[in-house]
């Protein structure tokens, strides 16, 4: 079952008798925790009927004790197990005869953060036949504006794709660290408003101007004054740009640029290269500036001052300094 009808199904008060959550993003399965908290009792019902456990901590044996019992003047038990990757690998062994015949009255959940659960232990196949096990992945990057963009809209707001785009280039790929920036944000506008770079300039501290992101598209139409701006900026005010993501963020575009260049259609340029459609064109315009032969030549540029910021053969420059000899080379 995925995300969203996990999510349906609790809110219509559907419940499972195991939900087995495991992967490598967080945030989706703390989300159905939480959904789980606040939905499977009542809140007068949870003294006495909720535990919650933490896998460091709890004595496996213990827990599948207080999962067999009977509900207290309620209709069911809800027990969760936090952090479970923290279990003993042979405790989980104990939870075999649990799952075998799980009590109608519980519902036992298992939240193992962090990592995948090994699909072929006996565990993991008995709660498949049982109740959900919900694999929660990453968001990739190239995914990441976009699932910005449906986040926000599920808050009652809109937003532009440039902010959407600055919130992904600054804040990378950690959803809890987003979905708090975008809650504080949520405080500080009315409902319904479309949130762009102004708001997140005012209110997050990301320069409209200044940023990553303007670096990228001053690179890609080869705008030598404004990329140079921006670099000074940073060297001034080094929380606003790193030198090693930005390395990353032009590896990547790099990368896509050459798969543009040898794309036998181009029509179909959006899918083959995982971006949303409106960045298409922006990648045709820059093609035409940067052939292929000078594509390799500056993946080898970025290469070559990785290692520089990282300090192999750099004892002298500054991240600043680094940036605008790498970027003179990038764009002469």
């Amino acid at each position: 079952m995925d995300y969203a009808n996990i999510l349906k199904n609790i809110q219509s008060k559907q419940f499972e008798k195991i939900y087995f959550l495991h992967g490598e993003e967080g945030f989706f399965m703390d989300k159905i925790t939480k959904m789980l908290v606040e939905n499977v009792l009542e809140e007068h019902e949870r003294d006495f009927n909720q535990s919650i456990y933490y896998g460091k901590d709890c004595d496996i044996l213990n827990v599948l004790s207080d999962a067999k019992g009977y509900p207290m003047m309620a209709e069911r038990k809800l027990v969760v197990i936090k952090e479970a990757q923290d279990i003993k690998p042979s405790d989980f062994e104990h939870l075999e005869a649990y799952l075998k015949a799980p009590p109608e009255q519980t519902v036992l959940v298992i939240n193992y953060k962090y990592k995948k659960f090994d699909s072929r232990k006996k565990v993991f196949k008995l709660a498949q036949k049982v109740g959900v096990v919900f694999h929660s992945e990453k968001i990739k990057e190239w995914n990441l504006s976009k699932w910005i963009s449906g986040f926000v809209k599920e808050k009652g707001f809109g937003i532009t794709e440039k902010a959407s785009m600055l919130l992904a280039e600054f804040l990378g790929t950690d959803l809890g660290l987003i979905s708090k920036e975008i809650d504080k944000l949520s405080l500080l506008i009315e409902k319904g408003t479309t949130i762009n770079d102004v708001h997140i300039e005012d209110n997050i501290g990301i320069s409209k101007d200044y940023n990553m992101f303007e670096l990228s598209n001053a690179f890609s139409i080869r705008d030598i004054n404004k990329t140079y701006r921006i670099i000074d900026h940073f060297e001034h005010n080094p929380k606003a740009g790193n030198i090693i993501p930005i390395i990353s963020m032009l590896f990547n575009s790099h990368i896509q640029l050459m798969k543009y260049h040898f794309l036998p259609n181009k029509q179909n340029a959006a899918s083959v290269l995982r971006v949303a459609p409106f960045l298409v064109k922006k990648i045709a315009q820059t093609a035409k500036i940067y052939n292929p032969k000078k594509i390799a030549y500056n993946i080898s540029v970025l290469h070559e001052y990785d290692l520089k910021a990282k300090g192999v053969g750099n004892s002298n420059f500054s991240q600043g300094d680094l940036m605008k000899e790498m970027f003179y080379k990038l764009m002469h």
